[in-house]
């Protein structure tokens, strides 16, 4: 109560300063997302949509890995790596909390019979690594921001942002993925799974029924035709291939030895080169002698390093045009399937409900002694997990599991008013941290 006197009698100048600084990165996010729509617009079109695939693609398989390598492997250490231990535990708790919120929304609200988990997912699941990357790349440059120097604030807010991203990953390849199965019918559009099925009809007339007995048995013998034409052609490569010379104990275990490079590049591509290079920053930050090797000014390897930091300063801006580029394309057909009702409850669970559970979250864990003491930005860090909007990766899973369209959609609208949502969280924040 006295805070709250003190920030309306001679407090008010303060709080003007926590509005600005807050503004500030959202006023700079939303001016390169326009410039990006504007490029990618049919007046302009100098980034149409292969263009913006391929921006999208270098953005994640270089940029954003050498932007977390270089400044995950400059910040951890293995003491920091104990000190950060909440971070992921973090994110755990945001997607099982913001999951019960959804849950809870969507009970209410009760969206078209498809799209129940969908919702839920899209509630629950926030986008715990580019935006705020962008966000707090945004606010350190500002010389006023309240964190300190440009370079110790950006470092430190891209280890702690980034640290917990593996976690994400595993949420996003085991949970989403299964809440986000089609339906009994195979696909999210009905239309496509009402097909005709071949029941006879109780009142069909005797001179059908041979036909479909006949049908049945043309059906057999074309599968028997098949089995034949395949064990002969297995026979054919068994003999051509000399498959008895082949099958030795070295030949065998070359084979085994092929089949766990291919398992180890599928988990590759699942988990992405992103998580990948991220825990192998953390593990040669950990080791003293690997640091010193690599990510320290005057280390013999410090080119590579300083190659990943000037190619991963080129991620913010690359990252946000194609953002506003990719809004161009508008919601699509996926506002109509799920709904007005439900895209509402979606939006307002996402950004108006799942942040002050997340203050909650964050609150207690510090009164608890969980949190490191003193260190601002980590509970900053820890704060914006829970205020960003639907996970952008949670849209590329929808579209292998057969709703892009839909999660598309909620993507767009979501995005439009997390500019205004997460300025609003962000001078709450800053006024109760400072």
């Amino acid at each position: 109560m006295e805070r709250i006197l003190s920030a309306v009698g001679g407090g008010g100048e303060s709080l003007l300063g926590s509005i600005k600084i807050a503004v500030l990165p959202i006023a700079k996010v939303f001016t390169m997302c326009f410039l990006g729509f504007l490029m990618a617009s049919k007046y302009v079109n100098i980034l149409p949509a292969n263009g913006r695939k391929l921006l999208n693609g270098l953005v994640f398989s270089l940029l954003l890995p050498c932007l977390i390598f270089s400044q995950l492997g400059q910040a951890i250490t293995l003491q920091k790596m104990l000190e950060w231990w909440f971070i992921p535990v973090n994110v755990v708790l945001g997607s099982l909390v913001g999951s019960l919120i959804g849950f809870i929304v969507v009970t209410l609200v009760k969206p078209p019979y498809p799209y129940f988990k969908f919702s839920i997912v899209q509630i629950g699941i926030g986008n715990i690594g580019n935006v705020p990357l962008v966000l707090i790349a945004a606010l350190c440059r500002d010389t006023s921001n309240p964190f300190g120097y440009t370079d110790t604030c950006t470092t430190q807010g891209t280890a702690y942002i980034s640290f917990g991203q593996w976690v994400g990953a595993i949420i996003l390849y085991t949970y989403v993925f299964n809440m986000l199965a089609p339906p009994v019918e195979g696909t999210f559009d009905l239309e496509d799974a009402s097909l005709p099925l071949k029941i006879p009809q109780k009142d069909v007339s005797p001179e059908q029924a041979p036909l479909l007995v006949q049908e049945d048995a043309s059906v057999d013998s074309d599968n028997s035709d098949t089995k034949g034409k395949i064990k002969s052609f297995l026979v054919f490569i068994y003999e051509k291939l000399k498959l008895k010379q082949i099958l030795q104990p070295p030949i065998i275990a070359s084979v085994m030895l092929l089949k766990c490079f291919s398992f180890f590049f599928f988990f590759a591509y699942k988990l992405a080169i992103v998580y990948l290079l991220q825990i192998l920053a953390m593990i040669l930050g950990a080791v003293p002698f690997l640091k010193k090797l690599i990510f320290t000014s005057d280390a013999p390897l410090y080119f590579l390093t300083d190659s990943c930091i000037i190619l991963g300063e080129a991620m913010i801006p690359c990252i946000l045009l194609a953002l506003g580029g990719n809004l161009v394309e508008g919601p699509g057909p996926g506002s109509s399937r799920i709904g007005l009702k439900t895209l509402a409850a979606i939006i307002f669970g996402r950004l108006c409900l799942v942040p002050p559970a997340g203050l909650g979250i964050v609150m207690m864990a510090d009164k608890l002694g969980f949190l490191p003491v003193g260190d601002k930005m980590f509970r900053f860090v820890l704060l914006l997990q829970h205020s960003m909007p639907t996970s952008v990766l949670s849209g590329a899973v929808a579209n292998l599991r057969g709703c892009g369209k839909e999660s598309a959609a909620v993507l767009f609208w979501v995005h439009i008013f997390a500019v205004f949502s997460m300025a609003g969280w962000i001078i709450l924040y800053l006024y109760i941290l400072f």
